[in-house]
């Protein structure tokens, strides 16, 4: 999995400039991601990108779509597997009801439906796991979107060689004070919970979902602003629960206040904290930056506690039973 995670940098570049087919949706008024785990997280992000338009996007997890979707609904299922049982019920989904679609998976059942049914599809390859896959999946998608995505070229080429210079400091090679993935893995000893601005909710469900799958570990995430109001009161009583902040430089101003509150308030109780901060630039940018440190922690973690990240037993049980 290290090796994996070492070319994410050289797999994102790749896959971004595949050639492939672009396509631009005409006529949507919105816009529906559908996806499990890893390839959920692909929607999560894509949603946060595309909420700087006028459409409505959202990312469904579970076996339904909206009642209210009509022809002029963009629904774009992603399962790396190809195979994911939620994914394939709302495209089927999709498809009744009239919706424009075009799905992405590296084969499997999604593939065999959408050639079946003459419904827009590209095939990307699995590079050793679903999770693992993300980068190679997320800017395939991005090359193929490109026409749609709100963002120019030289933005998407930043993000990639931000995850390059990032790569310099947490890959597997550099394992010394400096990588930042590292010494946040050694930092959590108990079950970590992931606050976040609502810009960075994909990062943080990623990072949750990589700390329960590679290190096996119970996690939790809340949007900071929500935790203000319920969330900050269960720190009343004593707890070994670890707070982990995410934030970026250019987060709105209230929410940065709220922030330092937060972090005064963890303070004034002796409340051990963690931050990681986004690198400036566009969200496509801080997204990639974060997913890609807090993937490698999760690792990281694995490693510390001795257990291989990649198997995933209870899944392929739950998979098994449900299928």
């Amino acid at each position: 999995m290290c090796e994996v995670y070492d070319k994410w940098p050289e797999l994102a570049r790749k896959a971004f400039f595949q050639p492939t087919e672009k396509i631009d949706f005409k006529d949507i008024n919105e816009i529906i991601f559908s996806g499990m785990g890893g390839s959920g997280s692909i929607g999560d992000g894509f949603s946060s990108i595309f909420s700087k338009t006028n459409l409505n996007v959202s990312t469904i997890k579970g076996f339904h779509l909206p009642e209210s979707i009509n022809p002029k609904t963009l629904v774009i299922p992603i399962s790396v597997s190809g195979n994911t049982i939620e994914t394939h019920t709302v495209l089927k989904q999709a498809k009744k009801r009239g919706c424009k679609i075009i799905a992405f998976s590296s084969g499997g059942k999604i593939e065999k439906f959408c050639n079946n049914n003459k419904i827009e599809y590209r095939q990307i390859p699995i590079v050793h796991s679903p999770r693992a896959s993300f980068v190679s999946f997320f800017y395939s998608i991005l090359n193929t979107l490109e026409p749609m995505i709100p963002l120019k070229q030289n933005i998407i080429l930043k993000s990639i060689n931000d995850l390059e210079q990032l790569s310099k400091n947490i890959a597997s090679h550099k394992l010394d004070k400096k990588n930042k993935s590292l010494e946040l893995a050694k930092w959590i000893n108990n079950i970590p919970i992931i606050y976040y601005p609502n810009g960075f909710k994909a990062a943080a469900i990623r990072f949750k979902n990589s700390l329960q799958e590679n290190a096996k570990l119970h996690a939790m995430s809340e949007d900071i602003i929500e935790m203000s109001h319920n969330g900050i009161v269960s720190w009343e009583k004593t707890s070994s629960i670890q707070p982990i902040l995410l934030e970026g430089k250019d987060d709105y101003i209230k929410t940065k206040k709220l922030q330092k509150i937060v972090k005064e308030y963890f303070k004034k109780n002796h409340i051990q904290y963690n931050v990681i901060s986004s690198p400036t630039g566009s969200i496509l940018t801080k997204l990639v930056y974060l997913i890609y440190l807090l993937d490698y922690s999760s690792i990281y973690k694995a490693i510390i506690e001795k257990i291989d990240p990649s198997p995933v037993k209870s899944i392929e049980f739950l998979k098994k039973k449900i299928n």
